[in-house]
């Protein structure tokens, strides 16, 4: 028999032996120090330096590696983390391909499915092979309901570019994906991508990019989305991403656009009829849409995590829409920017709505019932429609027509 106080000592050695044996053998599950969050900016720049650093952190210690430390990383106000999401992306799919996407979650506005997805297309081409791939990625990408949608719109991009940036075949290829058990919005969501890479990309190749732009932004300020070549839909989520370039025509400047130049900025929407209603809606939302991130220095890292003088500061330049129909488009917008698919804190964008001017609420409250009653489910939905107040709860029980039918 052996005596306990020599067992119990050996026990102990062998077990520390055996748990410390085990954390060398599997290094990854040491806690990681991500010591270049609070370096990463130092001596750079330029904004494609910053980017560069970061996809040189990707390509050393691996891409989900450095989506961490581009959560933790200290950066100047304005810095933007979708672009630098992108950078990271890149180097994902050179490192795990498709499957990858299974680690991508909605931070950085989706950035990381996003190249996912453009990574497929430029991998395998544009047959039908590589639309089964890319629909099999974007239903593992991690999330709520709109994870999946959300993800095509990440497609647009890279459709947009595989195409020479021309807008006729992007749409083409982009109707072949939209289905009715998701009312084409694979094909609307990707439309979007498109035009939001129109305004603001040009990373794959810059040239034709500037071609296209040329060709595209017309005389007219609302091109291209007066385009005949999209449908009603695709129209839709067109002027939902143009507003970078209405607030370009009203003299803003897009890093740090003043909010004088915003009522010039929204009347060119309300040069859409009043029998396109839908489409004007789409057109004054856009820059809700915007003006969330906006308000808090593009940092969306956190989007429920603002300051309720952030959302106040965001809802108040929806009042500056020289339109009623543009106002209460704007902050339903502003909404669905806080509330990100269900993905954020369900509880920012009650303290969004709160905040909006008097005359907002309404609207704000009504476009939340919607989203909570679209992303949300069971106990959940359940759970935050209870929060609503009488007058919205059958909103968030019964839900709102589509946008585009």
């Amino acid at each position: 028999m052996r005596h306990p106080t020599v067992f119990r000592p050996v026990l102990l050695f062998v077990g520390v032996f055996l748990f410390f044996g085990f954390l060398f053998a599997v290094p990854y599950l040491w806690p990681q120090p991500y010591t270049e969050a609070a370096t990463v900016e130092k001596g750079i720049t330029s904004f494609k330096e910053l980017s560069d650093r970061f996809a040189e952190i990707a390509r050393t210690k691996g891409g989900l590696y450095a989506y961490e430390v581009l959560r933790r990383a200290d950066l100047p106000p304005d810095t933007d983390f979708h672009l630098l999401g992108h950078a990271v992306g890149d180097i994902l799919y050179t490192q795990k391909g498709t499957p990858g996407i299974a680690d991508c979650t909605q931070e950085f506005r989706n950035a990381c499915s996003h190249t996912m997805v453009i990574g497929a297309l430029q991998e395998f081409g544009a047959g039908d092979e590589t639309l089964k791939l890319i629909d099999d990625a974007c239903k593992a990408a991690p999330g709520g309901p709109g994870a999946y949608t959300m993800c095509y719109h990440g497609l647009g991009h890279g459709v947009f570019a595989y195409f020479g940036y021309d807008l006729q075949k992007t749409d083409a290829f982009c109707k072949k994906m939209g289905t009715p058990a998701y009312g084409d919005q694979q094909y609307t969501e990707c439309v979007g991508g498109a035009i939001m890479e129109l305004m603001g990309g040009g990373g794959h190749d810059h040239e034709l990019w500037v071609v296209a732009r040329q060709k595209y932004l017309t005389a007219d300020p609302l091109a291209p989305c007066t385009n005949p070549i999209l449908s009603l839909g695709a129209k839709g989520y067109c002027y939902i991403y143009l507003t970078p370039r209405l607030l370009e025509l009203a003299g803003a400047q897009l890093a740090r656009p003043d909010p004088s130049t915003f009522p010039k900025a929204f009347s060119f929407c309300d040069a859409i009829p009043a029998k396109d209603q839908k489409l004007r809606d789409s057109c004054f939302g856009g820059f809700g849409k915007e003006f969330v991130p906006l308000a808090g220095s593009r940092d969306i890292r956190a989007v429920d995590s603002f300051s309720d003088q952030q959302y106040s500061l965001a809802a108040s330049w929806c009042a500056l829409s020289g339109a009623d129909d543009g106002k209460r488009s704007c902050i339903g917008q502003a909404l669905e920017s806080v509330f990100w698919g269900g993905e954020n804190d369900p509880a920012a964008s009650f303290r969004f709505c709160a905040v909006a001017p008097a005359d907002l609420q309404d609207a704000c409250y009504k476009k939340l019932g919607n989203n909570i009653q679209r992303y949300l489910l069971g106990a959940v939905r359940e759970r935050w429609c209870s929060e609503l107040s009488v007058d919205y709860r059958d909103v968030c029980k019964l839900g709102a027509p589509p946008l585009y039918e």
